[in-house]
């Protein structure tokens, strides 16, 4: 077993870690392995998109050929975990901001995103976050944070803030708008385990 994390920009060390302290909590062994250059996206089993400056991140992965290797691991069923800025890059679409800019963008997840739909770095907060998925509050930390506007029928909506997405799934895809790498709490990270073991 062999878990991928794309080490082009943002939290790769706190990610690594985590994904490292979950499968111990579980007993399970894997390879965590960064990735910076093309041909090492098709050796691994799960990938895991940090946050970053989503800008420069689409904009990294298209110079090293790592965004087609993406692609294809999502059409193999390669479960991906895109926080914040990788949330954004999943997306197939974005608010005028993302136009604008001329963000790269994956197109992995049929949803709509807005960049900073939670304004900017010092109006970053955490929150007691109703997850479906888990069985009691998580606490969410969220940093210049995206959202998702809207999301297809086939995308199953995990956590919203108003009428804000801030967490979703879509077949083997998972993206979250807040940074569970930055908690002592696994279970996000467990339940992206999950969907590899």
């Amino acid at each position: 077993m062999r878990i991928g994390v794309i080490a082009i920009q943002g939290d790769v060390a706190e990610h690594v870690e985590s994904i490292e302290r979950a499968l111990a909590e579980r007993g399970e062994t894997a390879e965590v392995v960064t990735i910076k250059h093309k041909g090492i996206v098709p050796t691994c089993d799960g990938l895991v998109f940090p946050g970053g400056e989503s800008t420069t991140l689409g904009r990294l992965i298209l110079r090293e050929g790592i965004d087609e290797e993406i692609k294809q691991a999502k059409e193999n069923g390669i479960p991906i975990l895109g926080t914040c800025a990788g949330l954004i890059l999943l997306a197939k679409s974005g608010d005028s901001q993302v136009e604008k800019t001329h963000q790269y963008l994956l197109g992995l997840m049929d949803i709509r995103v807005n960049r900073n739909s939670f304004g900017r770095q010092f109006e970053s907060f955490e929150i007691e976050l109703d997850v479906s998925v888990l069985d009691s509050p998580y606490n969410a930390i969220f940093i210049r944070a995206p959202a998702i506007l809207e999301a297809g029928e086939n995308v199953k909506v995990l956590a919203s803030i108003d009428d804000k997405i801030v967490a979703a799934e879509q077949d083997n895809v998972l993206a979250l708008a807040f940074h569970p790498e930055l908690t002592e709490d696994m279970r996000i990270h467990q339940y992206f385990l999950d969907m590899l073991f």
